[in-house]
């Protein structure tokens, strides 16, 4: 993968916008999910167009970051298309009968804690840190989540929307690991001595409470679902592979810490790591909703009617 020019990539950003509205959304093929796939698959539709927020959420918090303003603005379009592509999602499940009226899909109790460390963190942690672990997300949705779903659902729209939702997301990889690589450039000591005292924040230290279960939790229900690990394992080293192919990428130690990470989650043989995040998970699936707070008002953007 090429170094990115970023004004290049900014005129393509631009010339590269869909709407809902330009989607058939009463054309045929609706009836070609069956009613054995029905039920996980609309468990997996809310969990990925949750996922999308969460992208959309972090690029809000990165155009804050950014060093430029060519960055800042690619940043705020990516913001616009994650909820662009969380929207198209529930649109397809309302195609599928899959929500009621005006009705939001119910994020997992995990998803749902992500959500809460977001808005009340992510605009005051660095761009190192949030710039390495979103590609890292959005490789595990464009190689994975995405791809599978289009090797299980026959739906012609379904196939139309992620081509879409594909072309935007192979746009913010290319930005996404050229920034990941932009980190990389300076002392290691450095960087590393910023890394460590960002991680042992209170703040860092809860997300990652957030996160390692949110992960843990995706990836049973998807090899659940059907997703072979050998894929899981692909769009892992993928980010391992693209991410470290230069000195600075592997200079970064975030993107260090965070490849390690992906390889943990992904092999379930690793106990040592598995059993307390397992347990986590277990944990967290306790929260009654109650004890929740009212879910930040950017989530009420989310809306799957064309117009949008």
């Amino acid at each position: 993968m090429a170094s990115v020019d970023l004004d290049v990539m900014l005129a393509k950003i631009k010339s590269s916008q869909w709407a809902l509205a330009d989607i058939d959304w009463d054309a045929p093929g609706a009836d070609k999910i069956t009613p054995e796939q029905w039920p996980k698959l609309k468990e997996f539709m809310a969990d990925l167009m949750w996922i999308e927020h969460v992208g959309a959420r972090g690029f809000a918090a990165m155009a804050k970051k950014a060093p430029n303003d060519t960055l800042k603005e690619i940043y705020i379009y990516f913001h616009a298309e994650e909820q662009r592509h969380a929207n198209a999602e529930m649109a397809l499940m309302k195609r599928w009968g899959m929500l009621d009226g005006d009705e939001l899909p119910e994020p997992n109790i995990n998803i749902r804690l992500v959500i809460e460390w977001l808005d009340k963190y992510a605009d005051d942690q660095p761009l190192a840190a949030l710039g390495s672990v979103i590609p890292m997300l959005e490789i595990a949705l464009d190689g994975a989540l995405c791809k599978f779903l289009l090797d299980t659902v026959k739906d012609p729209v379904c196939h139309e929307v992620f081509a879409k939702i594909n072309d935007d997301e192979s746009r913010h990889l290319g930005v996404d690991f050229h920034v990941l690589e932009m980190l990389g450039h300076g002392k290691v000591s450095q960087m590393a001595i910023k890394m460590a005292g960002t991680l042992l924040t209170p703040s860092m230290l809860l997300g990652m409470a957030a996160y390692a279960p949110l992960l843990s939790r995706m990836r049973d229900n998807i090899i659940e679902l059907g997703l072979p690990e050998a894929r899981l394992y692909d769009a892992m080293n993928k980010y391992k592979r693209i991410g470290g192919r230069t000195e600075a990428g592997r200079r970064n130690p975030w993107f260090q810490v965070i490849s390690r990470h992906g390889q943990w989650v992904v092999d379930r043989s690793n106990y040592f790591y598995h059993k307390p995040v397992d347990a986590l998970v277990t944990l967290t699936g306790r929260i009654p909703k109650r004890a929740l707070p009212p879910v930040p008002t950017w989530v009420k953007e989310l809306t799957w009617k064309p117009a949008a």
